[in-house]
């Protein structure tokens, strides 16, 4: 192909990577606005026995629905069928590294019931606080609540999902693990079991803008990684769990300028 012709196949394609930007990120906020309504009403209305697992199920099939779009309309491809193996496994405290925004999505759309520790500034988003509220999960803003109300859920035999990073990774592709999701599993004697995320781009991740267009095609792979047992140290457990990821993600090690993250610091 000449460059006469391939200037206008670049246009075409840029504009197309522009459009599936605004395609997936608009479908995501009118399923949000669409269930909207009905979540405020029925956390108002609904016992938690009942409203809880109406939330949690709701959400799950419209992550679905969200990936099966991406996937015709925005040429991304998810590799997801790996979860399905823990679906039978629970209560299970379930980690994994978070290089972008679609990372609960993909993960939370393979379990029914699923709570997810959350930034405590998106409980009062208006796209996502009425469904979160509904379906209980648990925003991190409280380190004696968050480990209190986490230890209740998997003791109801729920999964429960938490980025150990805190943060989506902001130095690709792995940050510092916190203690957080060793404390929650020691205090609740639930196993941690490790998944990795691979991805083939930085897109919507903490350095990518939101309105940026990515660089189609989007590959996403999750993995089923090491299960391991509630530990006993926390703080040794959250660098253990660093250098499990950093091995299996193939990044090295950072030059450590202080120790582990405390408890302490995990948690606020």
């Amino acid at each position: 192909m000449t460059e006469r012709l391939r200037r206008p196949v670049r246009a075409l394609w840029q504009f197309y990577e522009t459009l599936a930007m605004v395609l997936g990120l608009g479908f995501l906020a009118f399923l949000c606005l669409i269930w909207l309504p009905f979540a405020m009403v029925l956390h108002a209305l609904l016992p938690r026995p009942v409203g809880q697992p109406i939330g949690r199920l709701l959400i799950m099939a419209g992550f679905r629905i969200y990936l099966r779009f991406l996937a015709v309309f925005c040429a991304c491809r998810f590799d997801l069928a790996e979860l399905d193996t823990l679906r039978r496994d629970k209560p299970l405290v379930l980690v994994a590294n978070h290089p972008s925004l679609l990372d609960a999505v993909m993960i939370v759309s393979r379990f029914p019931d699923m709570v997810c520790v959350m930034k405590a500034a998106l409980m009062n988003n208006i796209l996502l606080g009425s469904a979160a509220r509904l379906a209980r999960y648990i925003p991190n803003n409280a380190p004696l609540d968050l480990v209190l109300r986490s230890r209740k859920a998997l003791r109801a035999g729920a999964h429960l999902l938490i980025f150990p990073e805190g943060t989506r990774t902001r130095n690709f592709p792995l940050d510092a693990c916190t203690a957080s999701a060793g404390l929650i599993a020691q205090q609740s004697k639930v196993p941690v079991q490790a998944l990795l995320i691979e991805f083939n781009s930085p897109y919507l991740g903490k350095a990518w803008p939101l309105f940026r267009p990515p660089c189609l095609p989007l590959n996403f792979r999750v993995r089923v990684g090491r299960r391991f047992a509630p530990p006993t140290d926390v703080v040794a457990f959250g660098h253990e769990l660093e250098v499990y990821f950093r091995a299996e993600l193939g990044a090295e090690m950072p030059t450590p300028d202080a120790g582990p993250a405390s408890a302490r610091e995990a948690l606020s």
